[in-house]
């Protein structure tokens, strides 16, 4: 459910509708988590939030590119547990 402030008057359900569908086909790969409307007169002033991306890091370990060692052999594991790690 997106939590929409608006700011300055007040909207139809329609208009809100049409406001979300706009975001949404704006912003097809993202999830919109909150929506800030600011009526100005003829003018609508509208600011999306959007929820947390998760994300894996992913790091280079003895040549691979891996997010975790869980799939990596007993030799691999060793090799990750035995390199030298440099600060910077």
């Amino acid at each position: 459910m997106i939590k929409i402030n608006i700011v300055n008057g007040e909207l139809s359900s329609k208009e809100i509708d049409a406001y979300i569908a706009n975001g949404r086909e704006k912003y097809p790969n993202r999830t919109i988590d909150t929506m800030d409307v600011e009526l100005d007169g003829d003018f609508v002033n509208i600011k999306y939030h959007f929820q947390n991306v998760p994300f894996q890091r992913i790091r280079r370990i003895t040549g691979y590119l891996v997010g975790t060692v869980d799939r990596f052999n007993d030799a691999k594991k060793s090799e990750v547990h035995d390199r030298v790690k440099h600060n910077v």
